[in-house]
């Protein structure tokens, strides 16, 4: 490995810090938190997000307690310029929240940036520059002097616009970033920092905010924390200065430099939710909270449904959550290990019976349990259901047998959903089940109620770019008719028309045959009137195989629950 050619960050930029406090400090309350997903996570996005995705991350944002969200580039995209204009309508922002916007040092960029929020009751402008020697010279093409007086100018320019929004009593707020700070010489951030504090005459009742990015991740996070305790320690009006980052992830270590930033004064986290940005992504902010969590640190964040966050998440940066992923993973509370699985259930028992002796719901106990650091039910998980669901899988293969022998390929919560059905079946025995009989569990599950029932014909068809519409006739001879974006969502569409309202959470296929002609079998999971049920369906067409499939869940779910009267039978 050419390990030469790389010099060590302390080659690239010194840090003049000496005696620094941060090893000595503890965390001891939550940072004000700003998700960056509708813009720096939305730009690392190969298909950036729809208006449609955009609403449903921001309200999923403002559900969970962020205060200041950053919600777009409304100068570099139009459709942000539209989405920041939808949120100036009035009641579209909550009263408690501010909206952040992202604009480059240039006038022109700056004004369309104004324009975004006329309206807006209140709003941080966030300009920024790359500050670094490399950037200065191979992309910008400015020596320290140049580039300081470009960012006062357009600092001063930025002050000039919101003048009139002050005067019009708005509350308009300034922010700065010195791009790739954690590569630029300490002394000349600083130098820039204080000449903005003045220029925007910071106060304590009205501060500026100073936001230092670990842009590139390029040392160990104690080089972060110094670099950020030497601001914190020499920022002119410290008391009307936020000071913030925005660690990025490319060593792997972006939580810990968060982690240790904070240790050494700051009080801001720029970041996204499971961690999305360019290259290895941004901090990760569900991981930062819950990390507080468990050190009996208030979040200030309602984290309590994770996976409904990780569901919105997905669909709006489509994109999966892996399962190994910190608290949100699918796999991150099971145990495969035997003697996991023992110390854990003996914990849990420990547990129930702590909780009796002191009189509390097992929900508010102190949690000590092996192997887990958080109790699952504090963000919505059933940690029962899952160790019940890999002791199976470990003793039976329930997944490997299927696979191997059926050829099916079942999402995570598929293989969970479906481990819970086969323990229902086998609890009155106790006997393993044999591949044959789990292949006949599955049919009668989530296949047959596909194949038994459905509309007497259907079809459907593209009727423009991206647009598909469903038609298909009950078997009362009333008629189904829908529009989405895909087949599946014309016929969720449609659904909703008859009265039956229908939000696909997952889906899924493969062959089961190898070569033209082959069998496909797919797999949907929805929530159908407030029921989540899987289906799954297969065909030689994939197309007949996902509608079936979402028939079958739509037909378990109600099934599984009363069934409004009027509403017509598929």
């Amino acid at each position: 490995m050419p390990y030469h050619r790389y010099q060590p960050a302390h080659q690239r930029v010194d840090v003049p810090l000496t005696g620094r406090g941060w090893p000595a400090r503890r965390i001891t309350r939550a940072p004000l938190w700003v998700p960056v997903d509708l813009r720096d996570g939305n730009q690392a996005l190969a298909e950036p997000m729809d208006p449609a995705r955009k609403r449903r991350m921001f309200g999923l944002l403002t559900r969970m307690g962020f205060k200041e969200i950053e919600v777009g580039y409304p100068s570099a995209s139009q459709t942000d310029f539209d989405f920041v204009r939808e949120l100036a309508t009035p009641g579209a922002v909550p009263d408690d929240v501010t909206v952040v916007v992202f604009t480059a040092a240039r006038r022109d960029l700056i004004e369309r940036t104004f324009a975004s929020i006329e309206g807006l009751p209140r709003a941080v402008v966030h300009l920024y520059t790359a500050t670094a020697p490399t950037w200065r010279d191979v992309v910008l093409g400015h020596d320290r002097r140049e580039l300081r007086g470009l960012i006062t100018d357009a600092a001063a320019h930025v002050a000039r616009l919101a003048d009139a929004m002050l005067a019009d009593g708005r509350d308009v707020r300034f922010q700065f970033s010195p791009e790739v700070f954690n590569l630029t010489e300490p002394d000349y951030v600083l130098e820039i920092c204080n000449d903005l504090t003045a220029l925007w005459d910071a106060s304590p009742d009205r501060p500026v905010i100073h936001n230092l990015p670990a842009t590139v991740e390029v040392a160990t996070p104690n080089v972060y924390a110094d670099q950020i305790e030497y601001m914190h320690r020499h920022l002119d009006r410290r008391d009307a200065v936020i000071l913030s980052v925005h660690p990025h992830n490319d060593r792997g270590t972006g939580v810990a430099c968060a982690e240790l930033a904070l240790l050494a004064g700051a009080q801001r986290v720029e970041g996204c939710l499971f961690g999305n940005g360019e290259r290895t992504g941004n901090v990760d902010l569900v991981t930062l909270a819950l990390n507080l969590h468990t050190q009996g640190v208030d979040p200030m964040l309602d984290l309590s449904d994770i996976d409904e966050i990780r569901r919105v998440v997905e669909h709006c940066n489509r994109l999966p959550v892996p399962d190994r992923h910190p608290y949100a993973g699918d796999l991150v509370h099971t145990a495969f290990s035997g003697t996991h699985q023992d110390a854990i259930g003996k914990g849990l028992a420990h547990h129930a019976k702590r909780a009796a002796e002191l009189g509390v719901p097992p929900e508010q106990a102190p949690w000590e349990v092996p192997y887990l650091p958080i109790d699952p039910a504090d963000i919505g998980r059933d940690y029962q259901a899952v160790i019940r669901v890999n002791s199976q899988s470990g003793k039976g293969g329930i997944a490997y047998l299927l696979r191997t022998r059926y050829g099916l390929e079942l999402p995570r919560r598929l293989q969970i959903d479906f481990s819970a059905v086969v323990q229902r079946a086998t609890d009155g025995s106790g006997e393993e089940i044999t591949a044959e009989q789990l292949w006949e569990l599955f049919h009668a599950t989530y296949l047959a109620p596909g194949e038994s029932g459905g509309p007497a014909e259907w079809s459907t068809r593209e009727t423009g770019p991206g647009t598909h519409e469903f038609t298909g006739t009950l078997r009362d001879g009333r008629r189904l008719r829908g529009t989405g974006n895909g087949p599946l969502s014309a016929l969720a569409a449609a659904l909703a028309g008859d009265g039956t309202e229908v939000d696909i959470l997952h889906y899924a296929e493969h062959a089961l045959d190898p070569g033209r002609g082959g069998r496909a079998i797919a797999y949907v999971e929805a929530r159908v009137n407030g029921v989540t049920r899987w289906g799954a369906a297969q065909d030689t067409s994939v197309l007949t195989a996902s509608v079936h499939a979402l028939l079958a869940a739509v037909h378990r779910a109600r099934t599984s629950a009363r069934t409004p009267a009027g509403t017509a039978q598929l």
